[in-house]
């Protein structure tokens, strides 16, 4: 199949899982908590995760219609984290649009949160699979690696020593974890063979930490257009990322010294102050190679995942999920 082709067979699975989720959001009492949920949910997200989900389904022989209610879950799932984690970095904006607390306020979108994780179980326990155990007790991890992820992130935004490592560790788990998941359900909603499930959530992991460091790069050089937000949020958030942790142990001691206080959170800053502040780090980012740094480990890990993705049988259907995969990576910055 051409790359057209790939790219229209995805568009279709996209609009499954839309259409899907939008019949979850129907009107109903109470109105406020119902409009958030439909306002998060409907926001124009790409569905990565329900994507892959669905193509690691028919990557091990099966059609992804099977497939469609747990790949509903993780959507709802990774929304879930989306409100917390605005709530928590109170962001303004998510996917250019307000972020729900902004919209309504920080208890209704708590409550919303706490609504999406209830209906993504709802949904994956829909799923018809003799692996249901399995597939329970990896969604039941993710969740609370999520959340681990999530608080080692918190905990990391008060140090300024957080080791690459350490860094690497906190994205496997807040990013990489889901998307490790969503490809590993996959495999067993579709019934792959043990060889099989295991490869697609080593490729998933692996997936997970390439798109984490791509997003840390999309959040220096991205277009805002396309980003939909502020470039240099995790600059003025204060956020250790591959780029901040590579600059820091590269840099003099004065350029280190400088870096630091660039990155120093400030919640409330002028416009231009806060695009000086991202120009000093971007900089500095330069000065350092930190960028072409990122697009390596980027291309290493991408490389890595796709090798895992051999253990499954060479059909079209594993070719569409070599395709999505690259694709994601190639975002528009």
């Amino acid at each position: 199949m051409s790359e057209t082709g790939h790219a229209e067979y995805v568009s279709r699975l996209q609009r499954r899982v839309n259409s899907y989720i939008a019949g979850l959001v129907v009107k109903r009492k109470p109105r406020d908590v119902n409009e958030a949920s439909r306002h998060i949910l409907m926001a124009g997200g790409k569905r990565v995760r329900s994507t892959l989900l669905l193509l690691a389904c028919e990557a091990v022989g099966t059609r992804s219609t099977s497939a469609l209610h747990a790949g509903a879950a993780v959507e709802l799932l990774h929304n879930f984290t989306l409100v917390h984690d605005d709530v928590m970095d109170n962001a303004a904006s998510r996917r250019g649009k307000p972020t729900m607390h902004v919209r309504w306020d920080v208890n209704t979108a708590i409550l919303v949160g706490d609504i999406l994780v209830g209906l993504a179980y709802e949904n994956l326990l829909k799923t018809r699979t003799g692996n249901r155990a399995r597939m329970q007790a990896a969604f039941t991890t993710c969740l609370l690696e999520v959340c681990r992820g999530q608080a080692l992130d918190l905990e990391m935004g008060k140090r300024s020593d957080v080791t690459l490592s350490e860094y690497l560790l906190m994205i496997e788990k807040k990013t990489g974890y889901l998307i490790s998941t969503a490809a590993e359900i996959g495999g067993l909603v579709g019934g792959g063979t043990l060889r099989q499930v295991e490869a697609l959530a080593r490729f998933g992991k692996l997936l997970g930490r390439a798109f984490q460091i791509q997003d840390d790069l999309l959040d220096i050089v991205a277009n805002e257009k396309h980003f939909g937000k502020m470039i240099g949020g995790d600059i003025i958030e204060g956020k250790k990322t591959f780029l901040f942790i590579t600059a820091r142990d590269r840099a003099s001691r004065r350029d280190r010294q400088e870096l630091l206080n660039v990155i120093k959170p400030a919640p409330r800053v002028t416009r231009s102050r806060h695009y000086e502040r991202v120009n000093l780090a971007s900089a500095l980012y330069h000065k350092y190679g930190v960028l072409d740094a990122a697009r390596a480990r980027i291309r290493k890990d991408t490389s890595a995942a796709m090798t895992a993705l051999s253990a499954l049988p060479p059909t079209s259907a594993r070719d569409r999920l070599y395709w999505y995969s690259e694709a994601l990576l190639k975002r528009v910055s």
